[in-house]
């Protein structure tokens, strides 16, 4: 019986060491998270971002590999990276100030409403009109150019905005000023490559001439007009002219304006002009600067080559004089007028005509007023 007693003594001591260890631990514990609980030592939660901000659009679209599938089986990359829209002009160095997600998706809160695009390019046009509500002059240009035309008509690769200037890496257009053809080498690419070996293309874009004409120079930004038509054909010399009649310009690379004055006082020259301003929009068979020189492929008229203007030229003109002989372009003076050196006998003829006509008109002068000096004597 006493053995019985101390053993069982001895668990309830047992017993009460190990309830009072794990209260020991409970209150040790308590102690700790009242301790954690103080103001000086809570962490601070992050708070959900309000909803109109960028802070919380970019909950998402900052994940990578985020990507909307469309109902043409595209898929459409939405993963933003900030870095690339806050160092476009639309960010933090805008004098304007930063555009936030919603100037631009103004309804696109999560969760995002339904769209009807079919394809990427249905969401591209259909997103576009949004440019207009900072850059409407700019916007209603390209609704008359040639790619608003064609984007009504249902030719929906033509450019839009975004196409030209980007989405949410836009940057100054003419930036360098390189930049400007490259934009449009991304769709004209075959014109582009004619461009880059012309000596307008290369100068810009091999020896960084800032001079030379880029595409937008002679096409025009956002109002860019359609090439094909006459109106554009019979102007067309006036864009030539931009360079070539700016004294200032050309004497820096030793060519004479008298190239485009020698054209306009010809034949070609001033029955063009004579369509430019009574007819501008009716077709004429006369020669312009690019029927002779090229469009984009113009290349330097003293070069020696097979394919050179000089070795062309009768070609040239069979275009439209057909029964031209060898003849008839080597009698051309070119768009340089005569002088002793180069054509002797047509320097002389000119000058003599300088003479005769002025004295031939001063002696039929004479007559005549001597004729009515002699009949107001009569009758006196």
């Amino acid at each position: 019986m006493i053995g019985k007693a101390k053993v069982g003594l001895l668990l309830v001591g047992i017993l009460m060491i190990v309830l009072g260890m794990m209260f020991g631990v409970a209150a040790a514990q308590e102690a700790t998270q009242s301790a954690e609980a103080t103001p000086e030592a809570t962490p601070e939660v992050a708070a959900t971002p309000d909803p109109a901000s960028d802070a919380y659009c970019l909950l998402c679209h900052t994940k990578p590999d985020q990507v909307w599938n469309l109902p043409s089986g595209e898929t459409l990359s939405v993963t933003i990276d900030p870095a690339i829209l806050a160092n476009s002009v639309h960010g933090a160095s805008s004098p304007e100030g930063a555009l936030a997600c919603s100037d631009c998706h103004p309804s696109f809160r999560y969760p995002h409403p339904t769209s009807l695009s079919q394809t990427i390019r249905d969401f591209q046009i259909e997103r576009y009109a949004v440019c207009r509500n900072c850059h409407e002059e700019q916007y209603l240009k390209a609704q008359d150019s040639v790619h608003g035309q064609f984007i009504r008509e249902g030719r929906l690769e033509a450019a839009t905005c975004v196409d030209c200037h980007g989405g949410h890496d836009v940057q100054t257009p003419d930036e360098p000023r390189q930049r400007i053809s490259l934009t449009c080498g991304r769709c004209h690419g075959v014109i582009f490559d004619e461009y880059r070996s012309s000596i307008h293309g290369g100068a810009l874009l091999d020896e960084n001439n800032q001079d030379v004409p880029t595409c937008i120079d002679c096409h025009g930004v956002h109002n860019i007009a359609d090439p094909t038509t006459a109106t554009f054909r019979t102007g067309s010399p006036e864009l030539c002219a931009t360079c070539h009649a700016n004294d200032e310009l050309m004497s820096k690379y030793n060519i004479s304006t008298q190239v485009f004055d020698s054209y306009l006082a010809d034949f070609h020259g001033s029955t063009i002009t004579l369509f430019e301003h009574e007819s501008p929009d009716v077709p004429t068979n006369k020669a312009v600067c690019f029927d002779c020189h090229g469009v984009h492929n113009i290349q330097k008229v003293d070069d020696q080559g097979e394919s050179s203007i000089r070795q062309t030229l009768l070609t040239t003109c069979r275009q439209c004089h057909p029964d031209a002989s060898a003849d008839f372009s080597a009698a051309w003076l070119g768009h340089y007028p005569a002088t002793a050196e180069t054509h002797p006998v047509l320097y002389f003829l000119k000058n003599l005509y300088n003479v005769l006509i002025p004295v031939a008109i001063g002696l039929v002068s004479i007559v005549i007023v001597s004729d009515l000096f002699r009949r107001l004597r009569r009758r006196g």
